[in-house]
């Protein structure tokens, strides 16, 4: 291994170490080419490298309340599959079907045989289930995916997710899930049954997984993109996750550097990574890599020494004990404050010729350091303490019954015994300021943002520095001339740089595009500006997402949180009916409490009191969230979720479809791949949809772009999209903006143009074009009728999301209000379905009969 920073005997220049080594001590942020230097410290050199991260570590342990404690968890290791489809050079781990055969063994564990160790885990007081396994082994193996088949499985993560149930239930142990590379789904689908999981990074070195000879050539899961990308998205789950380095398999001392520096920057700007574990190579029989030198000690410890400087005092720094030959003062002298998991019962199957250590050695070891060793649970002490969103309310009997509440801790008195998984009691209770549909409009919220505004977003800094890049302007040098002739001849024919061009059109040239998509408007649909009388019903705005834009999410314990019970939703369903509306609209927040079978509950309660009801209602990330709770997949809770009632869904919650900004826009909200396939899905079993881009934030017109081709190719596709809706963006009390990121909203010449694009770029295959009154104003709205728009969306009779964010335009609007809108653009207006059909007779004079006088609860503005 070598350093770009090297003298004539190839390590580094003794001044480049010395000066590493102040820095070091002076407490002074160290950059990747200073901490490879210190990598290569050996001697006394690596001596004032301990110290200095010894000191750092030492603050961390204070500033945490545990000063001079060194923990462990006392678990079981349950080897579900060895079988995998990587084919890591190094690992023994791993086998083949024809040898699990031969050993008398199946391809999976049983539940039987997982158990029996749980419980004897549990009767010799381990608290944690270590659940590993191999990468998604039936992508490789058909033996594997026979096996998930003949046992009722849809893949390997749901064994996993209904193994976790069964020890959770039968032996109290708490789960920590390694399953490899998961997607943002398959941590929504584990986090209600595993308090915490994780995956090594193992090194960021692209050539080691490029190369043909590198120890992870063939294997499509150790691509350090696609962990990295794992590693976000359990921050964006709020999963406490366990990752970490492996050294010594030939990755540069600058690439181990590196790899610490990715470790921490997904460190900051989620706070989820509870531990890193610095695991030293250690080279086994009957591996390709049998060769290869194991990693030193003295490179394990400055490896732990430097990963304590870049990763700081907060951060958990575990190295195996059973991999450095008894050796324990050194990590501990270079900064390590945690041994791992460590097991009375069973062995290391990833390292089987390493075994434990006895716990009593560790404590013995760790006192003769100057530490009190401590045992904790899978689940780290800080996550223990923060509560939601970070542990899931499925999960709290079971950690708080092995759980100190003062220190987070293990208890040491405390025997695991199973306990029911299940969901929260009461769903539907009432409580909170169940008012807020009326008073947000007369009294306002309570407060401009959320009290833990400073960390359930993440942070801020590395959201300012993420976001720059995309917010910087393009050059446009495509002749906007010619791009409108594009358009008025044939608007399908427009290409990309065509397109971006008239969307940076401005003046003149905006004026003309307007016109040219309002004369494609009129031969589209023709005249008619259409509205429904519909109400929304957003039943609760509990929510832990950690979405940047919103301003409606809101705490449990928040002054204006609130969740309406199922009654309390039925009767503004039946208010809604008298007064002549043909559609409830339903939305809330992803409130921990609520059990993933509640959106049924919600249809089947609306049906049941008003039976002609059209049920509009659960974003696709509220799909997702119910799929994940119930166990079921997309298209089953869909299908379900249809025959409680639901007839179409909203297609809000798609913000820009772009990663790039969705991840500076949302926390922990679904990926741009997951709500393209909750939509199709939805499309394909006849549930139709609405489609919605929100803009003016951290977007460019590129993003928009990119999001409405999205739409139209969907379209193309599936033909399930009823509309597309138009969402400015509403700056006034959005966290994103609170922080100095984001922009303040569109300008009137970006809704000018996003529109008259829509109707372009949508043109044919989305003939309804919705502006938002609710965003824009009357005058507004009545603007984006003359460049494009054809519809008005509702009357709403409630609306707290864009209030809470700021709107000024209130939370309803009349047919009347509506028409006058319709008029100021010079055309006639006319009632319509949620499917653009016509409205029944009925319909139509009970709205006309009780236009203007809405029942007491509804909010009426003057």
């Amino acid at each position: 291994m070598t350093t770009s920073v090297t003298s004539g005997t190839g390590g580094p220049t003794e001044n480049s170490l010395r000066r590493a080594l102040r820095r070091a001590r002076d407490g002074v942020s160290l950059d990747v080419t200073e901490a490879a230097v210190l990598l290569q410290a050996r001697g006394e050199h690596l001596e004032d490298l301990s110290a200095s991260a010894a000191r750092v570590r030492d603050a961390g342990l204070e500033a945490a309340g545990r000063p001079g404690v060194i923990t462990y968890s006392k678990s079981v290791f349950v080897p579900l599959t060895r079988l995998c489809r990587d084919r890591c050079h190094y690992c023994t781990f791993v086998t083949v079907p024809g040898k699990l055969r031969r050993a008398g063994h199946g391809m999976f564990m049983s539940p039987d045989e997982v158990l029996d160790i749980a419980r004897k885990g549990a009767a010799a007081g381990c608290k944690e289930a270590l659940i590993t396994l191999g990468d998604k082994p039936e992508d490789r193996w058909p033996e594997a995916r026979e096996w998930l088949d003949a046992h009722g499985y849809d893949d390997t993560i749901a064994y996993v997710r209904a193994v976790s149930i069964r020890i959770l239930e039968e032996t109290g142990l708490l789960p920590h899930l390694n399953p490899g590379v998961m997607s943002w789904t398959d941590f929504q689908r584990l986090k209600p049954v595993a308090p915490s999981m994780g995956m090594m990074l193992e090194t960021t070195a692209t050539r080691l997984w490029s190369e043909p000879g590198g120890p992870h050539h063939g294997s499509p899961d150790k691509e350090p993109a696609v962990r990295l990308r794992v590693l976000e998205d359990a921050g964006r789950s709020s999963v406490p996750f366990t990752s970490g380095v492996l050294i010594g398999i030939g990755e540069t001392y600058e690439e181990r550097a590196e790899s610490l520096f990715a470790l921490r920057k997904v460190s900051r700007a989620h706070h989820g990574i509870q531990e890193l574990i610095i695991q030293n190579f250690r080279a086994k029989p009957d591996t390709a890599m049998r060769g290869m030198p194991d990693a030193e000690l003295d490179e394990l410890v400055a490896t732990v020494a430097v990963a304590r400087l870049v990763l700081g005092p907060s951060a958990c720094l575990q190295a195996p004990p059973n991999l450095v030959d008894s050796e324990y003062g050194r990590l501990i002298a270079a900064g390590i404050d945690d041994w791992g998991g460590v097991s009375p019962l069973t062995i290391d199957h990833v390292n089987p010729e390493r075994p434990w250590p006895q716990i009593e050695e560790l404590a013995e070891k760790s006192r003769a350091a100057g530490f009190e060793l401590r045992e904790r649970l899978c689940v780290y002490p800080e996550f223990v303490r923060r509560g939601e969103p970070w542990l899931d309310p499925r999960l709290r009997p079971h950690v708080a019954a092995l759980a100190d509440p003062e220190t987070g801790l293990a208890r040491p008195d405390a025997l695991p015994g199973g306990l029911p998984w299940q969901e929260p009691d009461e769903a539907f209770t009432a409580t909170g300021r169940t008012d807020l549909h009326r008073t947000i409009d007369t009294e306002g919220r309570s407060a401009d943002r959320r009290d833990d505004f400073d960390e359930v977003y993440g942070d801020w800094e590395a959201l300012r520095e993420a976001a720059a890049p995309g917010m910087v302007p393009e050059r446009i040098d495509t002749d906007v001339r010619a791009a409108l002739r594009t358009a008025a001849d044939d608007p399908t024919r427009l290409t990309d740089a065509e397109a971006l061009a008239l969307l940076h059109a401005d003046g003149a040239a905006l004026d003309a595009l307007c016109r040219v998509a309002d004369d494609v408007r009129k031969s589209a649909v023709g005249d008619d500006v259409t509205y429904i009388v519909t109400r929304n019903i957003n039943f609760t705005n509990v929510c832990y997402t950690g979405c940047r834009f919103c301003a409606f999410a809101q705490r449990r314990t928040d002054a204006d949180a609130y969740t309406l019970s199922l009654d309390q939703v039925a009767d503004r369903a039946q208010q809604a009916w008298d007064v002549g509306a043909v559609e409830v609209c339903m939305q809330g927040g992803i409130h921990p409490d609520l059990p993933g079978t509640a959106y049924f509950d919600i249809a089947k309660a609306v049906k049941a009191r008003v039976p002609g009801m059209h049920v509009h209602a659960f974003s696709p990330m509220e799909v997702v969230n119910g799929a994940s709770r119930t166990g079921l997949s997309i298209r089953e809770w869909l299908t379900a979720a249809k025959e409680a009632g639901l007839d179409t869904i909203p297609g809000t919650a798609a913000e820009i479809l772009d990663d790039e900004v969705r991840w500076i826009l949302t926390k922990g909200k679904l990926p741009a791949a997951t709500w393209i396939e909750v939509v199709t899905t939805a499309h394909e079993l006849g549930i139709r949809s609405s489609s919605t881009m929100m803009y003016g934030h951290v977007d460019q017109p590129r993003h928009w772009l990119g999001h409405l081709r999205t739409l139209a190719d969907i379209q193309r596709r599936t033909g399930g999209f009823t509309e597309f809706v138009t969402l400015p963006f509403v700056h006034t009390n959005a966290p994103v903006y609170l922080a100095g990121i984001a922009r303040p909203g569109p300008t009137v010449r970006d809704n000018r143009a996003v529109t008259a694009m829509a109707r372009l770029l949508l043109h044919p295959h989305i003939p309804n074009i919705q502006t938002s009154w609710v965003k824009l104003g009357a005058e507004g709205a009545a603007e984006m009728l003359r460049s494009g728009a054809n519809d008005l969306g509702g009357t709403l009779m409630e609306e707290t999301i864009s209030r809470m964010a700021g709107s000024s335009y209130g939370s309803y609007k009349s047919v009347k209000d509506l028409i006058a809108v319709a008029e100021a653009a010079g055309r006639p207006a006319k009632p319509r379905t949620t499917l653009y059909g016509e409205v029944p007779e009925e319909r139509r004079r009970a709205a006309e009969a009780s236009d203007g006088h809405l029942p007491e609860l509804l909010p009426v503005l003057d």
